[in-house]
């Protein structure tokens, strides 16, 4: 499988990749942070936006997997919408978007966003040139009226070299665990890296506003892409931590005759796990 030498940034070797004990510890403070800010948004009934962006296999997925692990679904949701109903087609672009947007106390985490139209719909010729181009008109405005609105929102973009990408897509197809995640799609994109590289680097031109900018993360090293990705969303946030309120358990009332039915008369799930003593 051949594709271009040209690359969106250095590689990392893999002896400077970031070793797994300090990645795990750093994470896990970083991620105890997160539920600090998470309580906050819900406290003081905050709206936040996170868009992840980037290649086929850029690391968006195990990132927000990251963000999310100890978040309360309730608050902290991630959208990633499927393809586009024919009724959805008909409708203005950011509409199916605008309705995942958060509610007052609400985080939401865009795996993959209204940014579609300006690199898979364009590469791949799913949209119009006047409706490519609409949408980079339109864009920083819709943006500019979220923010406007109160909406706290952040844009990443996940930046991988070719050679990892392939690499990322070989491991896919060799683990039956992972093989879902490589679709037709991906496989062309192989094909088409530099066209995928022009529509980025138009995007930007357009899209990257004082306002709303784009914070491009390496991602050749998951772990150092996982760390500094959510480093840097808790540094532009201005959250401070809540005090809980006390909570004690009560103690636990005296039996009053309670007793529980035969076992027989229920339906046990198998012990599988005896299996394996």
């Amino acid at each position: 499988m051949l594709i271009s030498r040209w690359t969106e940034g250095p590689r990392v070797a893999k002896e400077h990749r970031l070793a797994k004990k300090p990645y795990e510890q750093e994470l896990l403070r970083l991620q105890e942070e997160l539920v600090k800010l998470q309580e906050w948004v819900r406290v003081e009934g905050a709206r936040l936006v996170v868009v992840f962006e980037g290649r086929d296999a850029a690391g968006k997925g195990g990132a927000i997997k990251r963000v999310t692990e100890y978040l309360n679904p309730r608050i902290a949701r991630v959208a990633a919408l499927p393809t586009p109903t024919e009724r959805q087609r008909s409708q203005w672009y950011f509409q199916r978007y605008v309705e995942q947007l958060p509610a007052a106390g609400e985080i939401v985490l865009f795996d993959r966003s209204w940014y579609n139209r300006a690199g898979v719909e364009r590469v791949m010729g799913f949209c119009t040139d006047e409706e490519y181009w609409q949408f980079l008109h339109q864009c920083p405005t819709f943006e500019q009226m979220l923010i406007e609105a109160g909406i706290l929102l952040r844009k990443y973009w996940f930046s991988v070299s070719d050679t990892e990408q392939e690499q990322r897509f070989r491991d896919r197809l060799e683990d039956p665990m992972k093989r879902w995640k490589l679709s037709p799609m991906d496989v062309e994109s192989i094909t088409r890296w530099e066209d995928y590289s022009r529509a980025k680097d138009e995007m930007f031109v357009y899209t990257d506003t004082p306002d709303s900018p784009w914070h491009v993360v390496e991602s050749d090293d998951k772990r150092r892409a996982r760390i500094n990705m959510i480093a840097h969303l808790l540094s532009t946030v201005p959250y401070h931590e809540i005090t809980a309120p006390e909570i004690d358990l009560p103690p636990r009332p005296a039996s009053r005759g309670y007793q529980r039915p035969p076992r027989d008369l229920q339906r046990y799930v198998p012990d599988h796990a005896a299996r394996l003593e």
